[in-house]
């Protein structure tokens, strides 16, 4: 959530740093919202004043031994109009907070200029594509071929963006999963977390999820229809939640934390996107990265992140770009991001794996999660940042395709092999 001060008091320049991510800003409504608020909140505080001042007078009157009717009556005709001008000033702020939660944040300064995602801007490019003496297989032909990938069961048993991993395979996301998780509670410094798959609005509210993209996800409605929970579109939730109106002491930052949790996604307005295979399916798994620290360090932070997001592929002998999101590619809440694109082979492109952002103060500010800064004593909004640390199906399909054999056969990374007892092919 902005600043209200950029939206009360600077509407202007907050509307020409939305408009880089093509966002137009309804400053016809905020203004007329601002100028009601402003006039009701004014009658309001003269109307208390005034039914004050009657009521010392009624005191005084009735200490005197006079009849305070017409005070009374007085008294009792303003309770009625500052009742109605309280009621109309809470409805006001309802509806200013109410639009204030659907606008996305400011994008950084470095954020590139762009109308989509072609206009991102790739940073670095890690590794050499493999050049191959025959014609690569994509994911899904190698995963039937060795009966370990399995489309038609999981619609069966649930329906269309879901897989079953049989055997070797089912290991090898397991595999990956340890090693990510290894990689970055022992080299990397992040507390590994485990939490709830199920999630109540007000976390959802509080990294962004609603409002604006609740057809994004799956709710467990009670029987009147109210939505309980939620199931998580990432482990972003719960674990930035776990500030959520909390004072954190300064010398417990930066708080890092890595989280291994199924994701489950509508994907609604995907439909026609990603069809074939795992790029794109309702349940997956994520390793999330999570970092809670203070203004001053959410830059070198997110250079950070990214850094570890990084060394996964790194470690797996994966080809990569880091991309820069111009302005209108941008998240929802993320002020800057750098995408982490993986080559696979069958595509003959990159494809995305990570993406690691810094939301700034836009999620804290609805969580109303703060540090105690100890030059003040004064709580402070943190800043939160989160990537993945990789998400587990794509990482899986990149080592699929990029590590495949002439034969069908599938050779096991080199990181990944004590994970598999040695294994070295499947």
């Amino acid at each position: 959530m902005l600043d209200p001060h950029c939206l009360r008091t600077d509407l202007d320049k907050t509307m020409q740093r939305l408009a880089v991510r093509g966002y137009t800003l309804d400053v016809t409504l905020l203004s007329a919202l601002e100028t009601e608020r402003k006039s009701v909140q004014v009658e309001t505080e003269r109307l208390r004043a005034e039914r004050n001042h009657h009521s010392k007078a009624i005191g005084i009157a009735k200490a005197q031994g006079k009849d305070p009717a017409s005070l009374l009556a007085a008294v009792a005709d303003l309770g009625e109009r500052l009742s109605v001008n309280e009621t109309r000033l809470v409805e006001i702020q309802q509806a200013f907070s109410d639009l204030a939660l659907r606008i996305p944040n400011l994008p950084h300064a470095s954020v590139p200029l762009g109308r989509d995602e072609k206009d991102n801007v790739e940073v670095r490019r890690e590794g050499r594509p493999r050049a191959f003496a025959f014609p690569p297989k994509d994911h899904v032909a190698l995963g039937t071929a060795l009966d370990a990938m399995d489309f038609d069961v999981a619609a069966k048993i649930s329906g269309s963006r879901f897989v079953v991993l049989k055997g070797r395979l089912a290991q090898l996301q397991r595999a990956i999963i340890q090693f990510m998780l290894d990689l970055h509670t022992t080299e990397h410094g992040y507390t590994e977390l485990y939490v709830p798959y199920l999630v109540n609005a007000e976390s959802l509210r509080g990294t962004g999820q609603l409002p604006k993209f609740e057809e994004d996800l799956f709710a467990l409605r009670h029987i009147e229809g109210r939505a309980d929970y939620y199931l998580i579109p990432t482990a972003e939730v719960p674990v930035t939640n776990l500030v959520r109106g909390e004072i954190v002491e300064a010398v417990r930052l930066p708080l890092k934390y890595v989280s291994h949790t199924p994701c489950f996604r509508s994907e609604a307005g995907s439909y026609g996107k990603d069809t074939r295979g795992m790029i794109r399916q309702h349940q997956f798994e994520k390793v999330e990265l999570v970092q809670l620290v203070t203004p001053q360090q959410s830059y070198a932070a997110l250079e950070s992140l990214t850094a570890n997001a990084e060394t996964v592929l790194q470690r797996l002998d994966l080809p990569y770009r880091v991309v820069a999101l111009c302005g209108a590619d941008l998240g929802f809440s993320a002020a800057k991001t750098y995408d982490l694109e993986v080559w696979l082979p069958s595509q003959g492109c990159y494809r995305e794996v990570s993406s690691c952002s810094n939301f700034e103060d836009f999620q804290t500010r609805r969580m109303v999660a703060r540090f105690r800064n100890p030059a003040t004593g004064k709580p402070e909004l943190l800043h939160s940042l989160n990537g993945s640390g990789l998400a587990v199906g794509r990482t899986l399909v990149a080592i699929l395709e990029n590590y495949q054999e002439h034969d069908g056969r599938i050779r096991v990374p080199t990181a990944l092999q004590p994970y598999l007892r040695g294994i070295e092919h499947l």
